[in-house]
């Protein structure tokens, strides 16, 4: 059952507005975004792709792809930290919120950076290489429009609390309370609402991003070929005449006393 949940001090200051944005637009969007998924696999599995462009250019690629995607992962890996990790866990094995917020900047700026630099330079290539710009969609363009909207949004929460320092808003006390919330459908309208306008614009616009995920190429993601990490080698024999190991061999690898075919002679 879904209910909500507000402080008492603060459920009179909450606006409609904030319920329908922090109470259901967050439900609607796992909906449109697990549901447009299964459609995407039902009816369009030959468009479930990248789309890769490598053969028509391949020079900046090889530098922006694995900017963004590593620096992305970076930012997924601090934004788990950061919220579903609960603040009093980190204070029990003795980080203090001044550790925790010093280290949170430096690697959380350092990964926003690197994934602004490599989404720019591949917005850089597909708009200067042709046959890449000719390829390009209009689901391709709206989403580097709202994955570069987060990620710029992302950075501007991070500045604004190196320079607001001590007296800057510690969204682990309203944010992530909130994000945790849903999980167990209580969401915490109140604390999300008494975050900052940065903190809002940032949710709202990651929240468009899934959204469009399932009908962009940002599906790949979820068929990522992970189990290439896992399979074994692909082992090459030869047919070497001077064998080196006392191994017998094995049928199927003996050679059969032919030649093989000089090409050059012809």
């Amino acid at each position: 059952m879904l209910t909500f949940e507000t402080e008492p001090s603060s459920a009179a200051e909450l606006s409609a507005l904030d319920i329908v944005l922090w109470g259901v637009l967050p439900f609607v969007m796992v909906v449109v975004l697990v549901g447009g998924l299964i459609w995407r696999y039902k009816y369009d599995q030959f468009g479930w792709t990248t789309r890769s462009s490598q053969l028509y250019e391949s020079r900046l690629l090889r530098i922006a792809s694995p900017l963004f995607h590593f620096g992305l992962l970076a930012v997924i890996a601090g934004h788990f930290f950061g919220l579903v990790i609960p603040m009093a866990w980190t204070q029990a094995v003795g980080m203090s919120q001044e550790f925790y917020h010093f280290n949170a900047l430096l690697v959380g700026g350092i990964a926003g950076l690197g994934t602004l630099g490599g989404i720019l330079l591949l917005i850089y290539r597909r708009r200067t290489t042709g046959p890449v710009f000719m390829a390009t969609t209009k689901n391709d363009k709206t989403m580097y429009v709202v994955l570069t909207a987060a990620i710029v949004f992302g950075l501007w929460t991070t500045l604004a609390s190196v320079f607001e320092g001590e007296h800057g808003h510690n969204y682990r006390e309203t944010v992530a309370p909130w994000f945790r919330s849903l999980f167990v459908f209580q969401p915490d309208i109140g604390a999300m609402a008494a975050a900052p306008f940065s903190f809002h614009l940032h949710t709202l616009i990651g929240m468009a991003l899934f959204v469009i995920w399932p009908f962009t190429r940002l599906v790949h993601a979820f068929t990522a070929p992970l189990h290439y990490l896992f399979r074994p080698y692909i082992v090459y024999r030869s047919r070497d005449k001077h064998r080196t190991s006392s191994t017998p061999v094995r049928r199927g690898w003996s050679p059969v006393g032919t030649k093989d075919r000089d090409t050059r002679s012809r």
